[in-house]
């Protein structure tokens, strides 16, 4: 852990493989720490770390809270609706005044794209040391829900030495709406450097043909994929296809919201087509994890029978994984701090 050198965690484009096995090994010694009352790590201890959720969420921002607490961190949280925002305060004066107040990491959440990598440069311009995490910002990324899933899937598939390479040449699919969500682009990131290769499946107008060529091309200010050789992405809109001997898969939410931009025609005829259920699921040949970010549409993205079988539903691991994943990134930007 010793070659972390994130002081800001905006995209996981910028992760080579040290940074993700950094992260996993030090989410599963968390996981495996009894942290409630007196046995919190005091690693943070005198530190203060910032949510500013400029947009609402329950599970990250909660996660990132209960993840500084278990670090004796201390914490405050913002809430657009009591702020000065409605007076006409930019999302970079909120974040400059809560680093007047001493805050040593900001994590940010934004419906606008990019907003916590201004904040992080303007940061960075005035010379101020304060550390930005990307809660999620509008179509781009949300590189903790990232983390969290990959280290979900590697759990399960090498639970006893959690290696990357347990990824290596396995079928993930990702159904749903891909063109909205910048959870969908994090993993897309996180599981090709582990040399998964995906599947997008879904509508054409959910599921553009070009996200094939998604990790191709290294982000804007990005001259190189640290990343030597990615597994491989590959766009399928049939879900009887896309399942045939598939090792994973993830279901994004619907944003019903789309409905009105005429992207989908029939809720129905969607969860026909594309929901996820026991029965679907034998197509793959075999019982295979199945994870959803949050929050889920029952009956839509999936059955409820099959949300609420734990034995292949990893939804619920996936939410104690987040605290834990959280604590590591907070935990390594401070190691950083104090290098």
């Amino acid at each position: 852990m010793t070659n972390w050198n994130h002081r800001h965690v905006i995209d996981l484009a910028t992760f080579c493989l040290e940074d993700y096995i950094s992260v996993i090994e030090l989410t599963h010694r968390f996981k495996t720490l009894p942290l409630k009352g007196s046995r919190k790590i005091p690693a943070l201890q005198g530190r203060l770390v910032a949510t500013l959720f400029f947009e609402p969420s329950t599970r990250t921002r909660s996660s990132f809270e209960l993840a500084a607490k278990n670090l004796s961190a201390d914490v405050q949280s913002f809430t657009p609706s009591t702020s000065s925002m409605s007076k006409g305060e930019s999302p970079l004066d909120t974040a400059l005044t809560y680093v007047a107040m001493g805050a040593d990491v900001l994590v940010i959440r934004h419906s606008s794209t990019n907003i916590p990598q201004q904040i992080a440069n303007a940061l960075d311009k005035d010379g101020i040391k304060t550390s930005v995490i990307n809660g999620g910002d509008g179509l781009h990324s949300h590189p903790s829900q990232g983390l969290l899933d990959l280290f979900t899937l590697i759990n399960h598939f090498d639970p006893i030495n959690r290696l990357p390479n347990s990824l290596f040449r396995k079928k993930i699919v990702i159904v749903g709406d891909i063109l909205h969500s910048r959870v969908a682009r994090s993993n897309l990131w996180a599981l090709t450097a582990c040399g998964a290769n995906i599947v997008l499946c879904g509508p054409a107008s959910l599921v553009p043909q070009d996200f094939e060529d998604f990790i191709n091309s290294p982000p804007p200010g990005q001259k190189n994929d640290p990343i030597n050789k990615r597994g491989t992405i590959k766009v399928e809109r049939c879900l009887e296809k896309a399942l045939s001997n598939a090792d994973g898969i993830m279901t994004l939410r619907l944003q019903k919201e789309r409905m009105r931009q005429y992207l989908l025609t029939d809720l129905d005829s969607y969860h026909i087509e594309y929901g996820l259920t026991h029965e679907k699921l034998e197509l793959c040949g075999r019982p295979v994890p199945v994870l959803h970010p949050g929050p889920v549409n029952r009956g839509i993205e999936m059955s409820s029978a099959l949300l609420e079988d734990r034995s292949i539903c990893l939804v619920e691991e996936q939410i104690r994984n987040g605290v834990y994943t959280r604590m590591a990134l907070l935990y390594l930007i401070n190691t950083l701090e104090k290098e």
